[in-house]
């Protein structure tokens, strides 16, 4: 039997549950356990090592056990009394939890803690990020296998004794997406059954999902405070001493050699660039041959980003995907924190494009950092050396995301190696 990724595993052979290790059963009206959702024979019948291993894998928390309280580390008494008041919260869930903060807060590590907790103590927990999870359930429209259909999906979520809704702010930007969302949230908040939500804030959802999530009489806000850390991050070498000498005032559009139009393309790239510094927004790519000055273009951005108080997160993509590789290597328990960087960072650079590997791995972890930038409105500079149609070709999903007009814009620089000329193009 078919199994989806990011979803609960339904080939366990158990004929009750059909795999999601609780059901509803019938319960007299008065009686505590009514309409909620308690443990399967199966599980019951598991031993502990079994058991837990199973609750990870239905509730997608396999490549995040390490996720822990014991693993999370505070710098101030706020962030303190947030992991606090999270792990008591853990302890006896009940009603909704939400967890706000900045890209990078360690809202998700919380979350995830708490998922793990529960497993701990034998119980099931559900991860899902907001995201994939609408994906799947528009997959599930036409998908024929009844395991993978919409209805079964959102059942299971629906009702799963435990569910965490990652990012929660970056999904609903359709009326089909918003009234999904809505539903889901709203079924459980009638039921009360244990809810927890990441979000950058409430401010940005729709005024029916913050009413749920803020109501104080059964749901409660933990708002972690702004990191204080140096906002710059790279993978690939950009280095911050580095990057401060690429502004924009250093950046010479006459090169040596060059004719009127190619001469004409670096200045229109200079303006271009400089003008999406002001107002980052959605997508911006420059295309042009090795050298000829998208990286201190790009640089130059993230130079203005971080004077404006910015989180900046400059990432070399083969570099980038080769540290994912390493991450995900058997042995290894998952992805690390990296990759949620450079998907949530407040600016992100994603230099040299159509260099990596091509293999599917690649792709879908591109695919991924893509959609949810996407999605989430985040702005991110793009480099390729890649001519647009290579680049279509090479990644047609990535490339539908960020060469749509509606949101982000193409530079193409015509000239050869800016500084060098013809002869080292």
């Amino acid at each position: 039997m078919a199994t989806s990724p990011g979803l609960p595993d339904t080939d366990t052979g158990c004929k009750i549950c059909g795999g999601a290790g609780f059901v509803r059963r019938e319960r007299p009206v008065d009686d505590p356990a009514f309409g909620r959702a308690e443990p399967c024979e199966c599980v019951l019948q598991e031993e502990a090592d079994v058991r837990r291993a199973r609750l990870e894998r239905i509730g997608n928390l396999t490549a995040m056990a390490r996720y822990s309280f014991e693993a999370l580390t505070h710098d101030s008494e706020q962030l303190y009394g947030v992991i606090e008041t999270a792990r008591s919260w853990a302890a006896e869930p009940a009603g909704f939890l939400t967890i706000t903060g900045p890209s990078g807060s360690g809202k998700t590590h919380i979350a995830a803690a708490i998922a793990n907790r529960r497993i701990e103590l034998g119980e099931p927990a559900s991860f899902m990020v907001v995201p994939d999870l609408l994906d799947h359930l528009r997959a599930g429209y036409d998908n024929e296998d009844a395991d993978l259909s919409y209805a079964n999906i959102f059942e299971q979520v629906r009702n799963a004794p435990l569910l965490i809704l990652d990012d929660i702010d970056a999904a609903a930007g359709t009326p089909w997406a918003r009234e999904k969302l809505f539903q889901l949230v709203n079924g459980r908040h009638t039921d009360n059954l244990p809810t927890v939500f990441t979000a950058a804030s409430l401010a940005s959802l729709d005024d029916r999902l913050r009413t749920r999530l803020a109501d104080v009489r059964s749901a409660r806000v933990l708002a972690i405070p702004m990191a204080t850390e140096q906002p710059f991050r790279s993978v690939g070498g950009m280095s911050l001493e580095r990057l401060g000498r690429l502004q924009f005032r250093t950046f010479d559009p006459r090169g040596t050699g060059l004719n009127a139009e190619e001469r004409a393309s670096l200045e229109s790239a200079l303006r271009a660039a400089n003008d999406y510094a002001e107002n980052p927004e959605g997508w911006f790519i420059l295309q042009g041959t090795n050298g000829c000055g998208k990286t201190h273009l790009a640089a130059a951005i993230a130079n203005r980003a971080l004077r404006d108080g910015r989180a900046v997160f400059f990432a070399v993509v083969p570099d980038f995907l080769d540290h994912l590789r390493k991450t995900y290597a058997p042995g290894r328990d998952g992805a690390d924190d990296i990759f949620d960087e450079v998907r949530e960072a407040d600016l992100l650079i994603l230099d040299d494009l159509g260099a990596q590997n091509t293999s599917p791995w690649a792709h879908e972890k591109l695919y991924q950092v893509v959609n949810y930038r996407t999605v989430a409105g985040l702005p991110t500079v793009v480099t390729t050396d890649r001519a647009l149609d290579e680049l279509q070709a090479a990644h047609p999903r990535v490339f539908a995301r960020i060469a749509d007009p509606a949101v982000g814009s193409v530079c193409l620089i015509l000239a050869p190696h800016y500084r060098l000329g013809r002869g080292n193009s």
